[in-house]
This record gives structure tokens, sequence and C-alpha cells, in this order.
């Protein structure tokens, strides 16, 4: 994996942030992958003394967390110890609720999934009937992940059995990610001021973080380091953006940001199930109803040129079981649209020589929403919560 210093947020030598500390050194220890890494490299890459970085990682063996990968010559002395990060030593869920699908993973701490199910989904069966739903499979997601490592689990209760640190959840916004309490999710205003974070821990017996689907794969993007700004644009039941700028998710002040499919692009246009009139993601789903492919890339090019000249941003993610229904099609169409945007000095650079703006298919298929969720329990565990990328540092 691509190594890198850090820079921006150094470690700090002072006991109240330990657990700081201890993310930069997890953080390091995960880039570092099989290979491993020395304690001499953490110290120089954190800018926390030796003596710190011996105790920490003293502390992660100790907890299972890391373990020795050999040994490495020096340039002068004995070989140094290589650690490496013990990856089955955590896990977390991530659970995409579609409006009729739901998919989860069991992921460890590479992000690596380990189990996957999926079932219908019923979104407008009403809150109490998708929480039990969402619990039951997050149940038989952990029987599965504990029967890979030779455990059990069946308790009807709080789930356990495999080192589970928590479960992201990510579905169709309006949310309110900060409180984990829902708005009203287009076409189901029903779910307007439901507590989901709350009422699944409870009936999970385990930490809980909801966030809107476009953000939860955005955020998985970003630490893959898809690009330093970019716009995820999901397209499947429903359209909505995630956004990346500067190198961190951008959710706003009240974490509303990224609702793409209600920018209006036809006054006096069809109704949208928003209230509204002329939204793209009405102009798109009615194209796509109709089977006009073309035509909905079209309007979706548009929305997407609106983004890359409002944000200047350096590239466009396509995702959503809609455009993988027709990949080529969508990236071509889209992608025709923006480049016209950015010649005409929209966005990408300055008008003598405009700089490409790439749309591309989002890596990680019709799993990269639930992939991006159970990033939304880890990112915290490696110091990404609300710093910036590897691109960043």
């Amino acid at each position: 994996m691509k190594s890198y210093v850090q820079r921006e947020n150094p470690g700090v030598n002072l006991p109240a942030l330990r657990g700081h500390n201890a993310a930069l050194v997890l953080d390091l220890l995960r880039a570092a992958g099989e290979t491993g890494i020395s304690r001499l490299e953490l110290a120089e890459r954190t800018g926390l003394t030796p003596q710190a970085v011996s105790k920490i990682t003293a502390r992660l063996r100790a907890e299972g967390l890391a373990a020795e990968a050999g040994r490495r010559a020096s340039t002068g002395g004995k070989p140094r110890t290589v650690l490496r990060l013990v990856p089955g030593a955590g896990h977390a869920v991530g659970l995409h609720l579609d409006r009729d699908e739901l998919t989860a993973v069991l992921v460890d701490l590479t992000g690596t999934v380990v189990a996957e199910r999926r079932a219908p989904l019923a979104f407008g069966a009403g809150a109490r009937a998708v929480v039990e739903a969402a619990a039951e499979e997050v149940r038989e997601l952990l029987g599965a992940g504990a029967g890979a490592a030779g455990r059990g689990d069946g308790g009807a209760g709080p789930v356990s059995g495999v080192g589970v640190s928590g479960v992201g959840v990510a579905l169709p916004g309006p949310l309110d990610h900060a409180e984990g309490v829902l708005h009203r999710v287009t076409g189901y205003p029903e779910w307007d001021g439901f507590p989901l974070r709350d009422a699944l821990a409870e009936r999970l017996g385990l930490p809980v973080t909801v966030d809107k689907d476009t953000n939860a794969a955005a955020l998985g993007l970003a630490l893959a380091g898809a690009a330093d700004s970019f716009a995820y644009v999901h397209l499947g039941t429903g359209l909505g953006a995630g956004l990346v700028l500067g190198g961190v998710v951008h959710r706003g002040a009240r974490t509303g940001a990224g609702e793409f499919g209600h920018q209006v692009l036809q006054l006096d246009g069809p109704r949208c199930e928003c209230g509204d009139r002329g939204c793209v993601e009405a102009l798109c789903l009615a194209a796509v109803a109709r089977g006009e492919f073309e035509e909905a890339a079209r309007v979706l090019g548009t929305a997407a040129g609106n983004l890359v000249g409002l944000l200047d941003i350096d590239r466009v993610l396509l995702g959503g079981r809609t455009v993988f229904a027709a990949e080529d099609l969508f990236v071509r169409g889209v992608g025709a649209v923006v480049a016209e945007r950015v010649r005409r000095g929209g966005g990408g650079g300055g008008a003598s020589a405009p700089v490409p703006v790439p749309v591309d298919l989002a890596p990680g298929g019709e799993r990269a929403v639930a992939e991006g969720a159970a990033q939304l329990v880890l990112a915290p565990v490696f110091g990404r919560a609300d710093v910036a990328f590897p691109g960043r540092r």
C-alpha cells in the first residue's frame, strides 16, 4: 500500500490524547498492510517519541490488534522488528437500507468483507417492521461471520460473537447524521422524526451510526483514495450525491448536504415526490421508466455539470443499480455533458486550458454503499472520522 507521512494531524505526547495517538499508529499499521512497519518508522511518521510509540504498540499487541510481521534489516545495529495490523481483531457491520432491498456486510479492520446478506425490504411497511427486519439480518450476518471463524452466536436479544465494534446504517435522506434521526424521506413522510439510530441500537445492543447512503459510499471511496474532491452520484430507486471536498466528506452545518436529486432543472416540470416540480430525480426516473436511458444520462449529466461548475471538483463517480444496469451508456452520456460544461469554462480549470473532469463508474458495485456504511464505524477507530484522507497527507 502507499505510505505517507503524517503532517496535518501530528501525534502529541499527552496522556489525555492516548486514544488519538493510538489511532494514528493503527492507521499507519493498516496502511502498511501485511509487510508491516517498524516502530522507528511509526515514530517518524506520527511525530511521536520512540518511547510513546513503544508504549502504544505494546498496548495494541496486548489487545490483539497488532502482531509481529518479521524483521527488517536496518542501516546499523540489529534488525528492526516489524509490526502489522491483525485484520480479524475487530469487525464492523455495514447496513444499506434501500427502499426495496437490504444489503448487510461484515468487514474486518481492513474493510475486507467476510460475510454478506441480501434480503427484500419494504421501506413503506413502517419503522417498526424495518427495524425488526434489519436487526434480524444483522443477527443472521453475525451468525455467518461467527461460523466462518468457528464460533457460534444464537441469541435472540443483543448480538455478539465476532468482536463487532458497531453497525453503520446507510439509507436515503434527508436525515440528521449527528442525531441519527430521519427527516421526510422522499416518498415516505411517515419516517419524519423517527430515531433510527437509537431504535436499532436498543434492538441490537450495539453502537449504531446513521448516515445517507451517498455519504457512506463517498466515505468508503475517499478512504480508498478516489480523489481529493469528488462527487459520488447514486441513481437507484432515487437520486442523490455524496460530496468529498478537500479530502473530507461534506455533510453541511445540519448534515443535509448532497440532496442532489432535488435541484430543479425544469420550472413547472413534472411533480416530484418531494412536492416540488422539475427535480432532476423526477426527470431521471421518468426517463428510466420510459426506457429512455440516453435521456436519463443527459439529464443526470446536466445536474452533474452543475456540481462541477459550482464546486470545481476533480472527479464524478457514478453508482446505483440503475447506473449498473447500463454502465457504459451512463458513463459516456454523463461524461459527454460534463466535458462540454468544462470546455465552456464551467469548471475544472481556466478557460485557456480547462482540466478534464473524468466521469467514471464507482468501484465496489452494488455493495459500495454497505461497505461505506461499515466505514462509518471503522473510520473513527483509525482517526479518520473528520480528518483528511490519504491524498491529503
